[in-house]
């Protein structure tokens, strides 16, 4: 299986709950990434492309593999800070 998501990371969890609040009432995922995220993917609007099994760290594959295409993770967190994810294709 592989997954194409995109995600918004935040060390702080206040942040990271105040933008799923947003995008959760319709801000758009990718200008919130590209505005607020810590990785470098907030250039691509969040997108971390595709990926298979055991490239990304185990708490992140965990809630990709509960979510369904086009749905916003909860906040997930990992060593790097706090992820929203929102997955965007399934193969």
């Amino acid at each position: 299986m592989e997954w194409k998501a995109s995600h918004i990371l935040i060390k702080d969890r206040g942040q990271a709950q105040e933008l799923l609040r947003k995008v959760k009432q319709g801000a758009p995922f990718e200008a919130v990434a590209r505005d607020y995220s810590t990785c470098p993917s907030k250039s691509k609007g969040g997108d971390l492309g595709w990926f298979g099994e055991g490239k990304m760290v185990p708490q992140f594959e965990a809630a990709v593999k509960r979510m369904g295409v086009g749905s916003v993770s909860e906040l997930v967190q990992t060593q790097f800070g706090f992820h929203i994810i929102k997955l965007t294709g399934k193969k």
